[in-house]
């Protein structure tokens, strides 16, 4: 279930994926809530482009250090790619 930043106090989020669309960040909130996995989720700026990058901005996914094997193997069967293991892998600006 989707929660506010409240939720992560006193935790180290884990990014475990950033969605470039808004067409592939809605139906990851329903795949997660459905598992009954608790995530954050807040929009955030990154690199983008091979020849020409440039600033894009995408929704952030993060949870809890002890749900983040839970949550990439629930999004793994649903045909997301997580992100690296590490926080920030996204290239964030």
């Amino acid at each position: 279930m989707k929660k506010d930043s409240d939720y992560f106090e006193g935790y180290e989020p884990q990014l475990i994926y950033i969605a470039k669309r808004l067409r592939d960040a809605k139906p990851l909130e329903s795949i997660l809530t459905d598992a009954g996995i608790d995530f954050g989720v807040e929009p955030d700026e990154y690199y983008g482009g091979v020849i020409f990058r440039r600033i894009r901005t995408g929704a952030f996914f993060y949870v809890r250090p002890g749900f983040r094997e839970q949550a990439v193997a629930v999004m793994q069967q649903n045909g997301y790619k997580p992100e690296a293991e590490q926080t920030g892998t996204g290239e964030t600006v």
